[in-house]
């Protein structure tokens, strides 16, 4: 039974691993420090936590919920999870050309009351990257490591963002853009190789 337990566990770690890197280079939390400066400058000290735990509990719920629900959607949408990779390839794309051109996300601000829902959760934490991101780990790697990730990485979210603003003034704003810029770079050769396993599927038909 051990023997079993670990062969199943060097099986799985891989993989975990594999998702667990996808879905933190779709969040990008380092990219988006300093948006999250930025958003949350006026509050003190006590505000900020609580606004970065409220969108770090908002996103890491809504992508479980994504996790559980994933595969009902695309059934009864009737969509085909190869068809759903190009489509969130294009968008993966585009958002990390806006991200390799303009160095950071735009997103106008709403009242303090809603900021950790919205922008900070949705979609600077949670968008369509991350949604994307989660759906194809799913079909890929099933619902235990899907869950599992999703947990590992909400986890160094809230750890970076109690530590944002000594992680902020190491990086500097010249080093906050360079990691910005690296990560759309990853999101952009993710996005391409979803493009690249969708289309490839429909070739043969063709």
């Amino acid at each position: 039974m051990l023997q079993l337990f670990v062969a199943l566990m060097a099986e799985s770690i891989p993989n975990l691993a594999k998702a667990i890197l996808a879905l933190f280079i779709i969040v990008d939390p380092f990219g988006n420090i300093p948006i999250f400066i930025g958003l949350t400058k006026k509050l003190d000290k006590d505000e900020r936590r609580r606004v970065f735990r409220s969108a770090t509990l908002t996103g890491f719920f809504l992508l479980i919920i994504f996790a559980l629900t994933g595969q009902w959607i695309l059934t009864y949408f009737n969509i085909s999870i190869y068809s759903f990779m190009i489509a969130g390839g294009i968008l993966l794309l585009v958002i990390a050309i806006k991200l390799l051109i303009e160095g950071e996300w735009h997103e106008p601000a709403g009242s303090l009351e809603s900021l950790s829902a919205v922008p900070i959760a949705v979609p600077l934490l949670v968008g369509p990257g991350a949604i994307t991101t989660t759906i194809f780990s799913l079909q890929e790697f099933g619902i235990t490591i899907t869950v599992i990730s999703v947990v590992i990485v909400f986890i160094l979210v809230w750890v970076l963002l109690r530590l944002i603003d000594p992680v902020h003034k190491f990086l500097g704003k010249s080093g906050s853009a360079i990691i910005a810029r690296i990560m759309a770079l990853l999101i952009a050769a993710i996005a391409v190789q979803y493009i690249i396993n969708g289309v490839s599927h429909y070739l043969p038909t063709l």
